[in-house]
């Protein structure tokens, strides 16, 4: 199953959850451990505070718990307890009869967690001996109250909340900077080879980045590139040098029959279209056979390469000369005003034939070239018809006189 690139997460949503996530976990986590630290301190303070508060009650209640005095004994509880942090006060005497007891009034809704913050995470209740003359006549019973411990619950949590949005800002403006540094060049080298592969823009380069590896990346990609640049040059060039060879006269440089044909096919459906004329000329050296047979195939294709240059050199870049094999040349002419054009080339072409070409072994060969025409729409009404009544012409005018030509 293929899962499309549209449906996953980007690299700078990726960086932006992880930045979150770590700075979420690292302030949960350091608000709980702060938070159990103080209760642990708390807890020690409380107690401590028990010891002072009963240590200090027991001096001051002592007369009045040896002399059994339950009044005095409250008024001494009520004066010490509304000044200190505890919940519950009670006070036996040496039967253990209750002398006096003293409670933290109820303040209301705010406060009903007390009794369970109590229970579950406050010191449990303290016991002080009242002594006389080292002998204990009584005993002070303390139930500390967590009123400041609810404080400190409050306030931290209200410091880990602060610190959870200082953080997730921190780590925004961390993630959008990390976008800067890894993500935008991570993007650039992404859309580049994006656009390599579906343009095939070879010479496209990922700039360089601010980051060794990164960089570094981004260097192997453009090296990769002008690997890719030279394998696209190689290729397009043996491309080229075989379409040129599949449509061109390896020896002369002159189009094959192929093209030609297909060149007067294309020629006469425009002008069919355009209502212009077309000619087609066919060309046959004469006594070529001579050259091969009395000084070898080189100087035969000397005297080739000669006759083709003397051929195309007669006519416009935009007719068409081709070799159809041997000694024998075909042209092209598009564009025809008037069928005197196509005789006067002819014998200009003639003309040329008749210079002496200079063999490679110095010795002088006379050569002349027949030539048939044909126009459409003067003498055909189909490219095969052009062919042939072309044709037909070069072998009347090779009947009539070498060296020569005909029309029609």
């Amino acid at each position: 199953m293929t899962i499309s690139s549209s449906s996953l997460p980007r690299l700078d949503q990726v960086l932006c959850r992880a930045h979150l996530s770590v700075a979420l976990i690292a302030v949960i986590s350091s608000g709980i451990a702060l938070t159990f630290a103080g209760i642990y301190a708390l807890q020690a303070y409380a107690t401590q505070n028990m010891q002072l508060v009963a240590r200090s009650l027991s001096y001051t209640v002592e007369a009045a718990v040896l002399f059994n005095d339950k009044l005095a004994v409250q008024e001494a509880l009520d004066k010490v307890a509304n000044r200190e942090d505890v919940a519950v006060i009670h006070i036996t005497g040496r039967d253990g009869t209750t002398l006096a007891s003293w409670k933290r009034p109820d303040t209301g809704d705010l406060f009903r967690p007390d009794s369970l913050l109590a229970n579950s995470v406050m010191p449990k209740p303290y016991e002080y001996p009242v002594t006389h003359d080292n002998l204990s006549i009584g005993l002070i019973r303390l139930t500390p109250h967590s009123r400041v411990l609810i404080e400190y619950m409050i306030t931290g949590i209200g410091c880990i909340i602060a610190c959870m949005l200082f953080s997730t800002l921190l780590a925004l403006m961390l993630s959008r900077r990390m976008h800067a540094g890894i993500s935008a060049p991570l993007n650039i080298l992404a859309d580049t080879a994006h656009r390599v592969r579906q343009y095939r823009s070879f010479g496209l380069r990922a700039p360089k980045a601010n980051i060794a590896e990164l960089n570094q990346l981004n260097q192997d990609f453009n090296a990769l590139m002008d690997e890719l640049a030279t394998w696209q040059r190689h290729v397009k060039s043996e491309h080229d040098t075989l379409a040129y060879h599949a449509n061109h006269d390896s020896l002369t440089g002159l189009c094959n029959r192929k093209v030609f044909e297909n060149e007067l096919e294309q020629a006469m459906q425009e002008a069919i279209s355009s209502h212009n004329a077309v000619a087609v000329m066919f060309m046959d050296g004469d006594h070529f056979k001579v050259v091969n047979d009395t000084y070898g195939h080189g100087a035969g294709d000397e005297v080739l390469k000669i006759m083709a240059r003397r051929i195309s050199g007669q006519f416009r870049e935009c007719d068409i000369v081709a070799r159809l094999g041997g000694d024998e040349f075909a042209a092209l002419i598009k564009n025809i005003n008037h069928a005197e054009d196509v005789k006067y080339i002819a014998e200009k072409i003639v003309h040329q034939m008749q210079s002496p070409i200079v063999l490679p072994n110095g010795e002088i060969f006379m050569c002349s070239m027949t030539i048939g025409m044909a126009l459409y729409p003067d003498h055909a009404s189909s490219a095969q018809e052009l062919l042939s009544a072309a044709d037909e012409a070069m072998y009347r005018a090779k009947g009539q006189c070498r060296g020569n030509w005909a029309i029609g």
